[in-house]
């Protein structure tokens, strides 16, 4: 699992956008049939939403080049990330006790998880990308220690 989400976590770089494809209109009341498909669609990408909360340092003299990369991303990056199911994908900048750190917040809203963190390791193009980000980064010392950049945050609330 700690593979895993250090596949997820390298990609919390990104903002996306929601894309939710419908099934093709098979009776013959295709306006029905398409409403009807939409509502399910919706109660089943409600039910089936996992959110992420990660964090990781960030080096200082880094940030300008992490902005940088963050303002004009790669698009074959976007593409992918949007292919394997995650939504809603933002990170913060916060400065602690003169200290910086990321922020990310994503929805996964796939059905195999692990298969599509494993089509994004995959990607080459993404793999160039870690090579530009994770040298941006200073892994938090729980990280470190699964050899990760990013870690995981436990969800204390949410509403909708």
């Amino acid at each position: 699992m700690n593979k895993v989400l250090l596949q997820i976590q390298r990609f919390a770089i990104i903002l996306i956008s929601c894309i939710i494809g419908f099934s093709a209109c098979k009776s013959g009341n295709k306006k029905a049939t398409l409403q009807q498909d939409t509502a399910s669609a919706k109660a089943v990408q409600h039910k089936s939403v996992q959110r992420f909360g990660m964090v990781t340092g960030l080096k200082p003299e880094k940030m300008a080049y992490y902005k940088q990369l963050h303002s004009h991303a790669w698009p074959g990056v976007l593409k992918k990330i949007t292919e394997c199911n995650i939504r809603n994908y933002s990170i913060y900048i916060q400065k602690i006790d003169g200290k910086y750190f990321l922020f990310s917040y994503f929805e996964y809203v796939g059905v195999d998880f692990k298969g599509d963190m494993a089509k994004m390791a995959a990607d080459t193009t993404t793999r160039r990308w870690w090579k530009e980000t994770d040298p941006t980064q200073i892994p938090l010392p729980e990280a470190a220690a699964h050899k990760q950049q990013w870690q995981a945050m436990d969800e204390v609330f949410h509403m909708n």
